[in-house]
């Protein structure tokens, strides 16, 4: 299937891209990696005037670390580049893990980490930890039309955090999820938990905190019954629609099965 006609525009830099997305409001997307826009623009499903090819954007582009303040990564940044970090992997394990789970490696080549953020199939609660062009904000929940995301910041209090991100998935490296895991642990080899945080996706129609999983983790020695308790409350937190080829009992018991998993795996890691 052929692309659609469309202008192509090459900003050279965040002032002019935003310009752009001013001036063709309603009539413009933006290409960064390329692997969902071009062929959904194939299929026919969007049918922009314009695409504005972002990659070419400098600043848009790396990971940077400011000790004491945390590390900045560009919201053109490839998803390889995230996979390939020494200090990603040592400092921020659950991004580390939840970017090798997307797609195949020759996507995560060409993907981005602002491309995946934005994508419609994602959703807007991710932006509570989103920069702004605008300077906005976490204030800012959605991007207007006129904007775009340039950056994400990680702080450097959520550093040095436990983690395991599990996926279920029918085919590993091209489908959707079913369901998702995140669990994050802060705690020192062989201490109890300081504090302990999971987050469930693909199940509701957002992603969720599951609730009273904070509790339970906090102050344990994570053993296989806090696993069991935290998976049953994840398990219950679950609202799967019939939409895939997978039941909803079997997705919503497979994320007890993944969270009690990914709790082990995070105490032992």
């Amino acid at each position: 299937m052929s692309l659609p006609v469309f202008k192509l525009l090459r900003p050279r830099n965040i002032q002019e891209a935003v310009g752009h997305l001013a001036r063709h409001r309603g009539d413009i997307m933006i290409l960064a990696g390329g692997t969902d826009l071009l062929p959904s623009m194939r299929q026919k499903l969007f049918t922009p005037g314009h695409v504005m090819d972002i990659r070419g954007i400098e600043e848009l582009h790396g990971i940077r670390v400011t000790p004491g303040l945390g590390v900045e990564i560009g919201a053109m940044t490839q998803l390889s580049a995230i996979e390939d970090s020494e200090f990603i992997r040592r400092n921020y394990r659950v991004l580390h893990e939840a970017v090798m789970t997307v797609a195949s490696p020759i996507l995560r080549n060409m993907g981005t980490l602002g491309g995946n953020i934005c994508l419609d199939t994602r959703c807007v609660w991710y932006n509570q930890s989103l920069q702004f062009y605008t300077n906005i904000g976490d204030a800012h929940m959605r991007l207007d039309p006129n904007e775009m995301l340039t950056r994400v910041y990680l702080p450097e209090s959520s550093a040095g955090w436990k983690g395991s991100y599990l996926k279920l998935r029918v085919r590993g490296s091209i489908d959707y999820p079913m369901a998702g895991v995140a669990v994050a642990l802060k705690k020192k080899d062989g201490a109890a938990s300081e504090m302990g945080r999971v987050a469930i996706t693909a199940v509701n129609p957002a992603p969720l905190l599951v609730k009273g999983a904070e509790h339970a983790l906090t102050g344990k020695q994570i053993d296989e019954h806090v696993a069991t308790v935290v998976g049953e409350l994840a398990a219950r937190m679950s609202k799967p629609l019939t939409t895939s080829a997978l039941t909803p009992e079997y997705r919503r018991e497979m994320v007890k099965v993944f969270t009690k998993r990914a709790v082990l795996a995070a105490a032992k890691s």
